[in-house]
């Protein structure tokens, strides 16, 4: 899993991450509210684990505002308040699930695993979709205005990760590292898929979704 985590206690922090980092996961972490939410705009995590109390901006605040952004990354809280009001504004603000401290690392973990299945098993069987263009992500099937579209497996990547981004812009790095993990080739092979994506998505079509954001990366959005 790549794993944010928005916690301002160290010790808790690198706790966590001396888990889970050597059992392969990828972790981010921020020590405010105000970083955290910046990294969860701009980044894709599979998960969130998040403190309520935090210098700059609180838990619950940082969760309304992803919630109001449209991102439906699962949301695990972390509080050392176990009464049920806390735990109800903690789902009213659009929490997954709750963890109070102190905690196990290996339940943690679980929790982790548990929200990622809830997730696939729920959200992956329907369609993403922008404007006519559509891609399914049971099926793997791509579709513009009614009209097939025949996609390689990295391009099928591509799209389903600037689908699920739009319209944010996807930096180059992370749709790199999407395809070709830790040891990606020179920036030339990025740009030809992108290019072939094009000629696929938006080539035939009289709207452009695909778009270029020069030094940055890419983005699928409405012109």
């Amino acid at each position: 899993m790549k794993i944010l985590v928005v916690e301002d206690n160290r010790d808790i922090a690198e706790n966590i991450a001396d888990y889970l980092e050597p059992r392969g996961h990828c972790l981010d972490f921020a020590s405010d509210g105000k970083q955290g939410l910046q990294l969860a705009l701009d980044e894709d995590f599979d998960v969130i684990v998040l403190d309520v109390m935090l210098p700059r901006m609180d838990g619950m605040t940082i969760c309304q505002r992803l919630r109001e952004a449209n991102i439906a990354t699962p949301v695990l809280m972390l509080t050392a308040r176990d009464q049920l009001d806390d735990k109800l504004a903690g789902f009213q603000a659009g929490a997954d699930d709750y963890l109070v401290k102190p905690f196990s690392v290996k339940e943690l973990e679980a929790r982790l695993n548990a929200l990622l299945k809830r997730i696939h098993h729920f959200g992956d069987n329907s369609a993403l979709r922008l404007a006519d263009l559509e891609f399914n992500q049971q099926t793997l099937q791509a579709s513009r205005a009614g009209v097939s579209l025949e996609l390689n497996p990295i391009q099928r990547k591509l799209l389903e990760l600037l689908m699920k981004s739009s319209p944010a812009v996807v930096k180059r790095d992370r749709l790199e590292a999407l395809i070709w993990g830790d040891l990606p080739p020179d920036n030339d092979i990025l740009r030809t898929h992108i290019y072939s994506l094009r000629n696929v998505i938006d080539k035939p079509f009289e709207d452009k979704l695909l778009h270029t954001v020069h030094g940055v990366g890419y983005r699928l959005a409405e012109s």
